[in-house]
């Protein structure tokens, strides 16, 4: 067996990422897992509350060549299936829904504290690159856990 091999935790066949309006962070660290794994794992995203879709997001995804015009925020309540190998929540509200799942399911959670870049200020360019910086943490976060 490699070194490190078995530090690596294995990749879970269902992942759901949950923020507070499943609006820029979590639909950004769907897509970008959906890229690096395709159809080996399931991915969704969700929100706690109901958000707006953000041409922002739409904007630095599409500068990787991922299409997110069509992603529309979803709750929680709105999933068809909510058993899931692992919840990755990205703000507070949504990690304290995802412990409550807990309560009556057997899933992994896992705080990742990530910034909102909605509230970023400053002209178009000030603010794609407030949106950047958190996709490529987030990008640079699934890296460092899936792959």
């Amino acid at each position: 067996m490699l070194p490190g091999l078995l530090d690596r935790p294995r990749l879970p066949s269902s992942i759901l990422f949950m923020c507070t309006y499943n609006a820029v962070r979590s639909p950004m660290a769907m897509a970008l897992l959906r890229q690096s794994h395709g159809r080996k794992v399931y991915v969704a995203s969700a929100g706690v509350r109901e958000g707006q879709a953000d041409g922002f997001v739409t904007a630095v995804m599409g500068e990787l060549g991922v299409d997110l015009r069509r992603h529309y925020p979803t709750l929680l309540e709105d999933l068809e299936d909510t058993n899931f190998d692992l919840i990755v929540t990205l703000s507070p509200e949504a990690h304290h829904r995802a412990l409550e799942l807990t309560r009556t399911q057997s899933v992994d959670v896992e705080y990742w504290p990530t910034e909102d870049p909605s509230g970023a200020e400053g002209n178009r360019e000030e603010r794609l690159a407030a949106y950047r910086l958190v996709r490529d943490k987030l990008a640079d976060r699934i890296a460092d856990r899936f792959l």
